[in-house]
């Protein structure tokens, strides 16, 4: 981004985050070895919900863009749903729409069950029916690819594709590996039924990785799925049919 302001989270880590544009507030949450940079601005998001009259906050997460990036597990998991109070904070912030990719959509949803008096809607895209699998084997994959010097040495083509992505100029591979090694808490369907707020789940018909949006949309009380078709987790970033959705999305809130 072209500026940092810089907020220090409960545990003195310090996140970069940016705010742009007037109107009722977004918090976006972008995915793992991403940047608000990366995954929102170079997207067109951010100048796209600035012209349709929003108030714009991304930020870094921890081990990531221009936050602090710590080396160990446990600097991660629910801390940087402190990260996420932090940023609220700072940016005077009682309640917002949230918005978070894959990881960033995992984190929106434990935000969202944590403190649902600061949320008014949810996307949560770049996730599906991987929300309730078991995720250990394949993040401890992720991550020892992350590390790997050589990425023609990975077999696992989804896994090099990430120690690829995570090796870009300007990202350290030690702290996004303790950060995919990092407790995740997630919820059962029983436990999302309890949300009453409305929350759309978006993914790709292509994305493998994450599988179908749609049991994770039904597993919420106001829950609502939207399936991109012909896009994969990376290009379903972008796509223009994902903003309509959202923008729809929150423009339907009272």
């Amino acid at each position: 981004m072209d500026s940092d302001r810089i907020v220090v989270s409960k545990d003195g880590a310090y996140i970069a985050y940016d705010v742009t544009g007037k109107g009722k507030p977004v918090l976006l949450i972008h995915g793992f070895a991403s940047s608000r940079e990366q995954n929102w601005k170079s997207t067109g998001w951010i100048d796209r919900l600035v012209r349709e009259n929003y108030r714009v906050v991304s930020f870094d997460l921890r081990g990531h863009g221009h936050s602090d990036k710590l080396h160990t597990p446990d600097a991660y998991g629910d801390r940087m749903i402190d990260d996420v109070l932090a940023v609220m904070q700072a940016s005077d912030l009682q309640d917002a729409f949230i918005m978070g990719y894959s990881m960033g959509a995992m984190l929106a949803i434990r935000f969202l069950m944590l403190h649902p008096e600061r949320v008014r809607r949810v996307v949560a895209a770049g996730v599906g029916d991987n929300y309730f699998a078991e995720q250990e084997p394949w993040r401890e994959k992720v991550a020892a690819a992350v590390l790997t010097e050589d990425p023609s040495a990975i077999e696992d083509d989804e896994a090099r594709r990430f120690r690829i992505f995570g090796g870009q100029k300007g990202k350290d591979r030690v702290a996004l590996a303790a950060c995919m090694r990092a407790s995740r808490y997630t919820y059962s369907a029983a436990e999302l039924k309890a949300s009453q707020r409305p929350v759309l789940v978006v993914a790709g018909e292509r994305d493998t990785l994450v599988g179908s949006p749609l049991a994770l949309a039904a597993a919420f009380a106001n829950g609502r799925a939207v399936v991109l078709p012909g896009k994969d987790h990376m290009t379903a970033v972008g796509d223009p049919a994902y903003k309509r959705a959202v923008l729809d999305f929150f423009a339907a809130a009272s």
